[in-house]
């Protein structure tokens, strides 16, 4: 195994053995009443080398989607690849399939670590994030019926504290707060990674970090 996968399975283990409070979660938002529908995504990081192993490397990232801009619910959004899961699927089967037809990403290149805490949406969903490791630079190819673009982001840039930002919005008819963050990729693509997945990557942040570093 490589250095990164040892790395984050033994933060991972670490983290979710231990209490952490303070985690995100959108449950009190969902209306009255409602059963949300259990859905998983997939957090895959791409396996490239540490800064700290080889200096020169700009280090992992995480694969993103963008929802095509003409779809009913979420459209434009940048997520995680995911989506709702089938009856008898564990969220692991969901996540990996879903990354599949999703992105053409293909599950016998997927390195599952395990799953992390579950976030509820006031949109009616219940979600299990799937955290995984994947080979760098995959022939993917985005499915057009769901998806618009994919793109893959620093992890250091994700996880530093410095980048997120909190915002205020309506959900429901009441007001609620929400993380953003914006990323340039430097070619001149700016993406909003805000709401579920935000969330989702401070909740992963809580479990994996102590210090501010991978």
């Amino acid at each position: 195994m490589t250095s990164l996968h040892d790395r984050l399975t033994s933060l991972y283990r670490a983290g979710h053995r231990r209490t952490v409070t303070g985690l995100r979660d959108d449950g009190e938002w969902l209306p009255a009443g409602e059963r949300p529908r259990r859905a998983a995504v997939l957090v895959a990081i791409t396996d490239r080398p540490l800064p700290s192993d080889d200096p020169a490397s700009a280090g992992p990232g995480i694969l993103f989607i963008q929802r095509p801009t003409r779809m009913r619910r979420h459209a434009g959004q940048v997520a995680f690849p995911g989506g709702g899961m089938d009856p008898g699927e564990t969220p692991i089967q969901a996540a990996v399939r879903e990354a599949e037809e999703e992105i053409a990403l293909p599950p016998s290149r997927v390195c599952v670590i395990g799953e992390s805490d579950r976030f509820r949406t006031g949109s009616g969903f219940d979600i299990s994030p799937v955290l995984a490791i994947v080979p760098p630079d995959l022939p993917l190819k985005p499915n057009p019926a769901e998806v618009d673009s994919w793109f893959e982001a620093p992890l250091s840039f994700l996880l530093d504290t410095e980048n997120i930002r909190e915002g205020t919005g309506e959900l429901n008819g009441m007001k609620r707060k929400y993380l953003e963050m914006q990323y340039s990729d430097g070619s001149g693509r700016d993406y909003r990674i805000w709401g579920v997945t935000a969330a989702i990557l401070y909740n992963l942040r809580r479990r994996l970090l102590r210090g501010p570093k991978l």
